[in-house]
């Protein structure tokens, strides 16, 4: 086994030894990341040098015991600003942009001593479901490289499962880390909205977006998690208060507890493998102990719907700021301001991003916005309301990840309302501003299933623990692709 091939806990108890160095450990996931990625592309730009410097002064200044992520290499999704490091949210519209400061979930791991291997790649602005719509080019699923590695942080999902970073950061917006990790078969974790600091995230809709790991087990999402979450009063959303050790409980166990599993998330769409690895996943959790039982929650046919109102709506308004006055790019050769500003747009957004520009603004426009966005906010605290409803009756739900395994490279880009369809069952729990975990449950034509399991407000704990209950009597989280 090599390095690269270590979790985050077991390479610190490597380190913590003295058996290995974060150098090593470095340069393992470079040469991977120089093997492997010109056919992968889950990197829009490698640090090498800022990596190895990064790795030195751990080996040097930092002690390894308190400090779990101390000198382990890790990758940040493209839109999560990194203060001297070009941070390009995958678009010509900021090809060139370099931050002059770091986002809080960046300070806060390199405080710890993390080491930055580069930026990954994603859908534009963390608009689309395959990371097809990267302005520069797409990246693959290292399990079949003619398929796609799901999105908007599939440059993430990717790395993280052929080993070359320990851990991603993404943003999950309405499945973005959820449903990448589902289809390229590692762990991810969507935090409760405002658990985890926004600030420095580059925004696409700001009360849907939210920043969690991707990691190989679920151990590491629980350590990842140590180190980025609690309250920043730079981020108006943050939850105020001391966050817990979300290592502690893991291993509790899973008797006496009661699980939903609402019949709306096997839709249509469903691909039988997915129901078959979902079926035996819901066996081997009530042979844990856990009580299980189908639920309904009638109101979630309607949730994708409504994400596809006020995601674009909010957008529409975020994006406003890219006008080629500011920052970014800007295209000069005009006749006034107007004109500048129209082909700066038109140059800089890719097509994704102008159709939901394109459907906020109309949503928002006078009027159609009762008609529309403030119909769908109505619908969203109906939601929201029925997701708590039926936490007072489970302790957690079960859902797949995605309705699909890992589809063909190009088989939905001509059809939007299909890439749509594949968030179907992320969206709810972004709606909802619930915490949700997706790890690998199963296979089917030899690619990565995820099963979901969503929490009430500020459960992350419990997640973790149901999910590491689930992992430890099974072995999917073991198993790698051979690229």
């Amino acid at each position: 086994m090599g390095l690269n091939e270590l979790t985050i806990h077991a390479a610190h108890e490597l380190l913590v030894k003295r058996e290995i160095s974060s150098t090593e450990l470095t340069k393992t996931c470079l040469d991977r990341i120089e093997e492997i990625d010109d056919d992968l592309k889950a990197f829009v730009s490698v640090t090498k040098e800022k990596a190895l410097k990064q790795a030195l002064v751990v080996d040097k200044q930092k002690s390894f015991e308190n400090e779990t992520l101390a000198g382990i290499p890790m990758q940040l999704k493209d839109l999560i600003c990194t203060k001297g490091v070009r941070t390009t949210c995958s678009s010509r519209m900021l090809e060139n942009f370099i931050p002059p400061y770091n986002a809080t979930v960046t300070d806060r791991l390199f405080d710890r001593g993390a080491v930055l291997l580069g930026k990954g790649n994603m859908d534009e602005f963390a608009m689309g479901s395959s990371t097809e719509n990267s302005a520069f080019f797409t990246t693959r699923n290292p399990w079949n490289l003619g398929c796609v590695p799901g999105g908007s942080s599939g440059g993430s999902a990717a790395a993280v499962s052929a080993r070359e970073t320990f851990y991603s950061l993404g943003s999950d917006t309405g499945g973005s880390i959820r449903q990448p990790a589902s289809l390229c078969g590692v762990v991810a974790l969507k935090p409760t909205y405002g658990l985890v600091s926004r600030y420095g995230l580059i925004a696409f809709a700001s009360s849907l977006d939210q920043i969690g790991p991707l990691t190989r087990d679920v151990k590491d999402s629980a350590i990842v998690m140590n180190g980025i979450a609690g309250y920043d009063p730079r981020d108006s959303t943050s939850i105020k208060g001391t966050c817990p050790d979300y290592t502690a409980s893991l291993g509790k166990g899973l008797e006496d507890l009661k699980f939903g599993v609402p019949k709306e998330y096997f839709t249509e769409g469903t691909e039988p493998g997915v129901k078959k690895a979902l079926n035996a996943a819901i066996k081997v959790l009530e042979g844990l102990g856990a009580h299980l039982e189908e639920c309904s929650l009638p109101s979630t046919k309607y949730a994708l719907a409504c994400y596809y109102i006020i995601a674009p709506s909010e957008c529409s308004a975020n994006l406003a700021r890219y006008d080629g006055v500011k920052y970014g790019h800007s295209q000069r050769l005009a006749e006034d301001m107007w004109e500048s500003m129209e082909l700066t747009r038109k140059e800089g957004f890719g097509a994704e991003v102008k159709r939901r520009i394109m459907l906020g603004t109309y949503a928002l426009s006078s009027g159609y916005y009762d008609a529309y966005y403030l119909k769908a906010q109505r619908v969203r605290t109906i939601i929201r309301s029925e997701m708590n409803d039926a936490f007072q009756k489970y302790d957690a739900l079960i859902t797949p990840t995605s309705p699909t395994v890992a589809f063909n490279l190009g088989a939905k880009t001509a059809d939007p309302v299909q890439m749509y369809l594949s968030d179907i069952c992320t969206i709810p729990a972004n709606i909802s501003g619930i915490p949700s975990i997706s790890i690998p449950c199963g296979f089917d034509r030899g690619l990565p299933i995820g099963m979901q399991i969503m929490g009430p407000v500020l459960s992350e704990v419990e997640l973790l623990n149901i999910a590491f209950s689930y992992e430890q009597a099974t072995d999917w989280h073991n198993i790698g692709p051979s690229l």
